[in-house]
């Protein structure tokens, strides 16, 4: 996470401990005044009410307006809904990805139950409580005349279509950023399983917060060496599943939350902080071209700086999928953008188009919102984002299913759930309606396994 999540998470840790001290002493004063066994049922009842309806971590109010701008060369215009059916005046063939701009406004059944939109044959999610600027994703779907009808939530005040119009940036050569093993997959797997020419380069091991595999009998830098050989070995293994061959992955070696501290000391190596390790050589042994780390197996920001320009200028991609930096709080995703920003500056080879992605958010870890298979919303943007334009490319149901496949190829998404969590989505389940795939139980299996993916697009 990065300083603005931090200070978001602390905010809320604090503000959840006050309330808990003043619910404590006022079941103290019930205890005392009423009677010794209601202060234990009420505890359970708001135990179970919390987990049911205030365990999101959202860290902003549902009332606040997403803010967005769009580039110059979006088409803008006013759009209305007519006996529940979406009208636009105007021809949108031209165009791939369509955005409805919209205000929601929650019935108070949307307050204890996910407020919804359903668009066509697809459902796109929203906070409860929600009330206020909205936007829906219709790519893929011919807009005009499109059913449009609000669950648990009302639609209210003027609508706006943004339609935007890309070239299938999956026909073009790519080059995915990943700094871990599963970026690849949750951003953009399928647009890597439709392309004929894409390249893989992973920037870290993931080998911190191995407290699983120390239930093998491994101390603790055993464990992360272990974790960081297995999810090197998915970077390379788990593309194959959607056609991108080991010829084509490169993994870096890096270490886990240690890229930022590198860019601030570009000369010093900085080792893994949990497996004892300091040469990023020994997982680099399958990849398919010598790099410049390779001399040494220093973990330094300039190797890591020279290793992304000899992977662009081999694989000499015209279009690099990274993490995008305003919206991913991680701070390996941040770190990684900063790194080929860097290394297209220094390359020879000069790619077209960035298209950057968000695996994480700041202030809401549930978005996507919703059930898996269906679309995916705009996310939430309480603070202006620069004036991208949007890509946003369908999966068919096929391919939706390989993407889940290819989650459970990696290890890092494998684990069983703790108990905690475990009681909380069976107290959703019956409680809020919530539901979730079948395809594993890692809650990414809800998020990124949609209808759509969903990129910004920056001319480089």
């Amino acid at each position: 996470m990065n300083g603005r999540k931090q200070q978001l998470l602390k905010r809320h840790r604090r503000n959840k401990r006050i309330a808990m001290l003043v619910a404590l002493l006022a079941l103290l004063a019930l205890g005392v005044l009423v009677a010794w066994w209601l202060p234990p049922l009420l505890l359970v009842l708001g135990w179970v009410a919390h987990e049911a309806w205030f365990a999101d971590h959202l860290f902003y109010s549902p009332r606040d307006d997403y803010r967005y701008d769009f580039p110059d060369d979006c088409l803008s215009l006013p759009a209305r809904i007519e006996r529940g059916a979406l009208q636009v005046e105007a021809d949108l063939d031209d165009y791939d990805t369509l955005v409805l701009e919209l205000r929601l406004t929650a019935t108070w059944l949307g307050r204890w139950l996910d407020p919804y939109v359903l668009v066509g044959d697809d459902r796109q999610d929203f906070e409860r409580g929600v009330a206020g600027r909205r936007y829906l994703n219709l790519s893929g779907v011919q807009a005009n005349g499109l059913n449009i009808v609000s669950r648990f939530c009302r639609i209210e005040g003027e609508l706006r279509l943004h339609a935007m119009h890309n070239p299938d940036y999956a026909a073009q050569r790519m080059l995915i950023i990943a700094p871990h093993a599963d970026d690849a997959e949750l951003a953009a797997f399928g647009q890597y399983s439709r392309s004929s020419d894409t390249a893989i380069v992973t920037l870290t091991q993931g080998e911190i917060e191995a407290e699983n595999y120390q239930r093998l009998g491994l101390d603790k830098a055993a464990a992360a060496r272990l974790k960081g050989r297995l999810r090197a070995w998915d970077s390379l293994a788990a593309p194959l599943w959607g056609g991108v061959p080991q010829q084509r992955c490169v993994q870096l070696g890096y270490y886990c939350l240690q890229l930022p501290a590198m860019a601030e000391q570009p000369q010093v190596p900085f080792g893994s902080r949990e497996s004892g390790e300091s040469d990023v050589r020994p997982v680099r042994r399958h990849n398919p071209l010598t790099l410049p780390a390779d001399a040494d197996g220093l973990p330094t920001w300039d190797n890591l700086i020279a290793d992304l320009v000899a992977v662009i200028e081999h694989y000499r991609p015209e279009v690099l999928l990274t993490p995008h930096p305003q919206l991913d709080p991680h701070h390996d995703h941040v770190a990684s953008t900063r790194a080929v920003l860097e290394a297209c500056e220094r390359s020879g080879w000069k790619p077209q188009t960035l298209l950057l992605y968000a695996n994480h958010l700041h202030d809401n870890d549930r978005w996507p919102m919703g059930p898996a298979g269906n679309g995916i919303a705009l996310p939430p943007a309480i603070t202006p984002l620069p004036a991208d334009r949007l890509w946003s490319p369908t999966l068919d149901a096929e391919r939706q299913m390989d993407k889940a496949m290819a989650l459970g190829l990696q290890h890092d998404l494998q684990g069983p759930l703790p108990l905690k969590r475990r009681l909380r989505r069976l107290i959703q389940w019956a409680l809020a309606g919530r539901r979730w795939p079948a395809t594993g139980e890692d809650e990414f299996f809800r998020k990124a396994v949609r209808r759509h993916e969903l990129f910004w697009v920056r001319p480089l």
